[in-house]
């Protein structure tokens, strides 16, 4: 009656390693098969373009007699 038993044990650890090894197989032919994921692009913030002077003005310096020292730090 034990050895019935342990013949039952080996063929069901036989059965279940081949059902496991063929459902790898299965999934790894289902992988190579399946198309490449597409990569998604993350949506683009836009940010508005700052106002633009006409020409550059070194800090500090000042255009002409009458400005104040406001002038030279606004």
């Amino acid at each position: 009656m034990l050895s019935l038993v342990t013949a039952a044990e080996h063929q069901y650890r036989h059965d279940s390693w081949t059902r496991d090894r063929e459902i790898a197989v299965l999934a790894s032919i289902r992988e190579r098969r399946a198309p490449a994921p597409v990569a998604v692009a993350a949506p683009v913030e836009r940010v508005a373009p700052r106002a633009r002077r006409p020409w550059a003005r070194p800090i500090g310096v000042q255009s002409s007699a009458e400005c104040t020292t406001v002038c030279a730090t606004a």
